[in-house]
């Protein structure tokens, strides 16, 4: 063979392999875009007191079984950021965003933006 034929076939792969990837990341942003408008339908103000935070294995964490269920399984192994918080009477365990949880304060009242089980955003910080 010949060293031009070499080359066309991998840069053949190589370009099938870029369609491939175009096409599945437009799907996976269609995807995220519409699961981004999911959170803002139903994301609510409530007022939270934060107990504990820290990262760790969905499997590990006090979510219920159902919630966990809904997870894909390569999320298994991959450590979330994972906040214990008090709302009302009643101690719930959150995920939170990556950029919440390095700004989250531990044992303070903080209100925040909640979709569910998920933490949005900071609205304030109580002193």
């Amino acid at each position: 063979m010949n060293i031009w034929q070499i080359l066309l076939i991998i840069l053949a792969v190589l370009v099938a392999l870029g369609v491939v990837l175009y096409f599945l990341g437009k799907k996976m942003q269609a995807k995220m875009d519409q699961q981004q408008s999911l959170i803002n339908q139903h994301k609510m103000v409530a007022s939270i007191l934060v107990i504990d935070k820290k990262k760790t294995k969905i499997t590990n964490s006090n979510l219920p079984k159902t919630v966990i269920d809904q997870f894909p399984k390569w999320y298994h192994f991959r450590k979330l950021p994972l906040v214990k918080a008090k709302i009302g009477p009643q101690i719930t365990t959150f995920i939170c965003d990556e950029k919440v949880f390095k700004n989250l304060p531990t044992k303070k009242v903080v209100k925040v933006e909640v979709a569910g089980l998920y933490i949005v955003s900071i609205k304030s910080i109580k002193k």
